[in-house]
């Protein structure tokens, strides 16, 4: 590659920052995408776990991490500022419960969480639902 670069000489225009970025994320998504639909499918069949992380960033916000874990393996699903959420159980399980949901109830085998008050809380109403 180095001596057709050199071949072509010195007038050679390099590619913007724009055409090398956008193919190479547009390539990149649509393989996360096609991970995460291969991941999807085993769901139904063998069940998941939900999986809520949380932690205090360097500017000192809540953020909550979701994943799901499966035979397949673990998957990122978001991310969210739960500020608003860490202290109140109604506010928290709405928040898992409409997780849970987009996964699919029939899915999930279980969640697991911190053991936060809120958390233990939210775990309670999970099970009565």
């Amino acid at each position: 590659m180095m001596e057709s670069i050199g071949q072509f000489g010195p007038g050679l225009k390099p590619p913007t920052y724009h055409e090398l970025r956008v193919p190479c994320l547009k390539k990149e998504l649509e393989a996360t995408n096609e991970l995460m639909r291969s991941h999807k499918a085993e769901w139904p069949k063998v069940g998941c776990t939900v999986m809520a992380d949380g932690w205090t960033d360097r500017r000192n916000r809540i953020l909550i991490n979701f994943l799901v874990n499966s035979p397949k393996g673990t998957m990122f699903i978001e991310s969210i500022d739960a500020l608003s959420y860490v202290k109140d159980g109604k506010k928290m399980f709405e928040l898992l419960d409409n997780f849970v949901e987009r996964i699919g109830e029939a899915n999930v085998v279980q969640v697991v969480t911190n053991s936060a008050s809120a958390n233990v809380m939210v775990g309670r109403l999970l099970e009565a639902k």
